[in-house]
């Protein structure tokens, strides 16, 4: 056995889209993909005010990966060209898998526009391995309440968990290719304990607060690159903080992406563009 370290920290590059505050730790200028995760948002948080425009994502295509939203604060409305249609408030999280292809849209309901209010959003896209990228559509939307929390004996650690097993529990969200996903609350002096990670990548992005991976401090607004080789991680919170944090098995295969399409060649881009042009990511929203 041995413990995951630091291999480089990845800060999240300001990038904001109109109004609407945006940091993106990956891609980055070192770092394309931590495979199979793919790209990271993190909007806000802010607050908005009265009669504001809300979230600026109209309807917009996707093909060949799956997107997993936070809503860490505020709301967000989904409604997509699948007939799936939902409002996820704080502490929920949407799971969509685009697959071989549909039109969603990512707006803020008329209560948010009408009244304003915090807004802090994480989205994080997952790619597919090339016998997956044309897989049927699918979309889950659950509330703070649908999801489970682990908690630690002393209080410091709570693990709220959305795909994967730990300690027993099973997320409810199904993931087509074994991710394990989870945000983690942690107290100052709170320690998290993961195993069984041997040549699975870690995706591990600091929300806020501040963490320690041995020797290595890890500040907000930083996405940690760990090595593929050890078999556990050991998490120590160094001040009260928030982590976005996922495993999985690396696909390993070319990824070729193009704004909202990510898949294995150019040609298969350029079918995407055909087939989204043509109407075939179904009816229009």
């Amino acid at each position: 056995m041995s413990y995951k370290t630091v291999q480089r920290l990845h800060p999240a590059m300001r990038d904001d889209i109109g109004d609407l505050i945006t940091q993106r730790p990956l891609p980055g200028p070192r770092i394309e993909q931590v495979d199979p995760f793919l790209f990271l948002n993190h909007h806000g948080p802010q607050v908005y005010p009265p009669h504001n425009r809300g979230l600026p994502f109209g309807p917009h295509p996707h093909r060949g990966f799956e997107t997993v939203t936070f809503i860490l604060d505020g709301l967000l409305a989904h409604r997509d060209s699948a007939g799936h249609e939902s409002v996820i408030g704080p502490g929920g999280v949407q799971w969509m898998t685009a697959g071989r292809g549909l039109v969603h849209a990512e707006v803020s309901p008329r209560e948010f526009m009408q009244a304003g209010g915090p807004l802090e959003i994480l989205q994080l896209w997952v790619n597919l391995p090339p016998a997956l990228k044309m897989t049927a559509p699918r979309y889950t939307g659950l509330q703070r309440d649908q999801i489970p929390v682990i908690e630690s004996e002393d209080g410091k650690v709570r693990m709220q968990l959305v795909a994967g097993e730990y300690g027993g529990v099973t997320g409810p969200f199904e993931s087509l290719t074994g991710v394990f996903m989870s945000t983690v609350e942690m107290k100052a002096g709170g320690l998290l304990y993961l195993d069984k990670l041997l040549e699975r990548n870690v995706f591990l992005y600091v929300v806020r607060g501040v963490i320690n991976i041995a020797p290595d401090t890890i500040t907000a607004f930083h996405l940690a690159e760990l090595d593929t080789v050890a078999d556990e991680l050991e998490i120590r919170a160094e001040q009260d903080c928030l982590l976005l944090l996922g495993h999985a098995e690396p696909i390993r295969e070319p990824v070729v992406s193009h704004g909202p399409f990510v898949m294995n060649t150019r040609e298969e881009i350029n079918q995407a563009i055909l087939d989204y042009q043509a109407g075939r990511f179904g009816a229009p929203i």
